[in-house]
């Protein structure tokens, strides 16, 4: 069943048509990557998707829902959540009230976060982003400014945020990103660890390790428009794919 299906969306920009006449459908409990060269559409598609912008033709359907003039912050409430290219953190705070907000506003709704109440008075939400950061590998710096993290620490305390709101389905725009080797592999473990737990992942990323690796189904963009889209092992070797995006990378 389709978690998430976007029919037929197009955006220009000005002269500049970014996305032509796309089709997305979304297996629920799946890994589904999307990837192509820049350009492609990549992030306008996920910009679509969260609400951001809105398609000039096409739909949107998140669980048989229309997303058609839904707020950002009521997708976010519907079950949709985020992980940015930079990560969109709160530096003055430590990792544990960073990831405590996410879980009062999925416990509360939206605009409802009580700035006094205290961990006495909501011990499950604190335990709750407590699991979070443990799930990201962070419990022992849950004290700690964010300010104070690397880069790749901001990308799991995102993460961990992200999770706190329980989502249905992650967005995640580049997770590796600055990332090393090693913290790109700590990653690709971390995603498949979570996606145990039957939540959906949509995954825009370059680092063609990390998709092969990953991802369950594939969807590759040109020049705004769905070029292949199916099994990893079909699409690495689509001429198609090859000629436009990843050369000689996956050899």
């Amino acid at each position: 069943m389709a978690l998430l299906e976007v029919h037929n969306v197009s955006k220009h920009f000005g002269g500049v048509q970014a996305l032509q006449g796309v089709e997305l459908a979304v297996e629920e409990g799946t890994i589904h990557s999307i990837i192509g060269p820049n350009g492609a559409g990549k992030s306008t598609l996920l910009n679509v998707l969260t609400g951001q912008i809105a398609p000039d033709t096409g739909t949107v359907e998140f669980d048989g829902q229309s997303l058609a003039d839904v707020k950002p912050y009521d997708i976010n409430q519907l079950g949709i959540a985020r992980v940015f290219q930079t990560p969109a953190i709160f530096p003055e705070l430590t990792l544990l009230e960073n990831v405590a907000i996410s879980a009062f506003a999925h416990r509360d709704g939206k605009f409802a976060f009580n700035v006094m109440e205290t961990p006495a008075h909501a011990h499950e939400v604190y335990e709750d982003a407590e699991r979070m950061l443990a799930e990201v590998q962070l419990e022992k710096q849950l004290k700690q400014e964010a300010r104070h993290l690397s880069r790749g620490d901001k990308r799991r305390l995102e993460l961990a945020i992200c999770l706190a709101h329980h989502p249905r389905l992650l967005l995640l725009d580049e997770p590796t990103a600055g990332m090393s080797r090693h913290e790109t592999q700590s990653t690709i473990e971390l995603l498949k660890r979570i996606s145990e737990k039957g939540m959906t992942k949509v995954v825009i990323e370059h680092d063609m390790h990390l998709v092969f690796a990953l991802s369950e189904h594939l969807t590759v963009l040109a020049q705004g428009q769905v070029i292949a889209d199916g099994k990893p092992e079909d699409v690495r070797g689509d001429e198609r794919v090859v000629e436009a995006y990843l050369g000689g990378a996956h050899e």
